[in-house]
């Protein structure tokens, strides 16, 4: 374990389709009580534990973590923590993007290293339709801008491709983010969930992106940057930066895989499609120990067998919608 994701509330502004359908989450929708969630002084503890036995990377997810109240002062505190060789750890966060013009100074001054922000097109239409509440793209073009005039980066922006809904848009934002100072990722469309209605006739596959953008614009490829690192990298021939793509359909990459999440009421699951977690809010608010903590989350870690994404091809559509998996507004990305 290498890097922790900790989602920090399951409330998001954004209704996006792919995550957060309004059929599902509606007004009538029962999100956590706020005395459900992981307080920031047991957040810290966790990281604390955490980051004292390999993790060093921790990284800030939803929802959407920007709606936590505080979420600086949070920051503040885990930018604190020091590997056992006192190196400090990388903190980062995911996000719309929403309120990033409004925050990126103060997260920058708190402790954030680094924001990747979701976006799924730059036609408004479109975003607009795929975030279901009418939020204009502009606003979070401001909040990218803001972001790197503040020092957070390097920017990565993931776009999910959705066949039908927003493949029409992968040329125009790669031609948009080449020649920039953000790298753009293109995520095949999951099966996070069982609220998004997904089926795989809907995935646009990584080859096929590569292939579209490479015939305009060539690329070749280049090696990780990080051991268990989730995309494969390509960079423009003629020095235009790179892009990634994010293929946990079509290419699992499981076997490197190094990262856990904690969800926003304290469970600790070992793959975002794992059917349950293990409760260490319990643990905590139970009176243990870091040692027994540390002894509880290797236990976890070390008894892992996740491998869905590598298995999804071989089971039929009643048995993936029957296997239990919690949203990803609930575990975090």
């Amino acid at each position: 374990m290498r890097d922790l994701r900790i989602s920090v509330t399951d409330r998001c502004n954004f209704r996006c389709v792919y995550c957060m359908p309004k059929t599902v989450f509606g007004r009538d929708y029962a999100f956590l009580e706020h005395d459900e969630l992981l307080s920031f002084d047991e957040i810290t503890r966790l990281a604390g534990v955490a980051v004292a036995h390999g993790v060093h990377k921790l990284r800030l997810t939803g929802g959407e973590p920007l709606l936590r109240r505080g979420i600086e002062g949070l920051i503040e505190r885990l930018a604190a923590l020091r590997t056992p060789d006192g190196e400090p750890v990388e903190i980062a966060m995911t996000t719309n993007g929403s309120a990033l013009a409004v925050k990126a100074e103060a997260l920058r001054a708190a402790g954030l290293a680094r924001v990747t922000v979701s976006l799924d097109s730059l036609d408004d239409a479109v975003f607009q339709s795929m975030n279901d509440v009418r939020f204009p793209v502009d606003r979070v073009l401001a909040g990218l801008r803001a972001a790197h005039d503040a020092g957070l980066g390097p920017i990565k922006v993931n776009m999910v491709v959705k066949r039908g809904l927003n493949d029409h848009e992968v040329l125009p934002m790669a031609r948009h983010f080449k020649d920039s100072p953000f790298t753009l990722r293109f995520i095949e469309y999951m099966d996070v969930g069982t609220s998004n209605g997904w089926r795989l006739d809907e995935v646009v596959p990584s080859a096929e992106i590569v292939e579209l953008i490479g015939a305009e614009m060539p690329l070749e490829p280049i090696g990780a940057t990080a051991p268990g690192e989730t995309a494969a990298r390509w960079r423009y021939v003629d020095g235009g930066g790179e892009i990634g793509v994010i293929s946990s359909v079509t290419n699992a990459f499981c076997g490197s895989c190094n990262r856990a999440r904690i969800s926003t009421e304290g469970k600790l699951f070992t793959c975002l499609f794992a059917s349950e977690g293990h409760d260490l809010r319990a643990l905590l608010r139970g009176g243990v120990d870091d040692d027994g903590l540390a002894a509880a989350m290797a236990s976890i870690w070390g008894a892992r067998d996740d491998r869905y994404s590598e298995v999804r091809a071989t089971l039929t559509p009643e048995l993936r919608a029957a296997r239990p998996k919690p949203e990803m507004s609930y575990l975090g990305g």
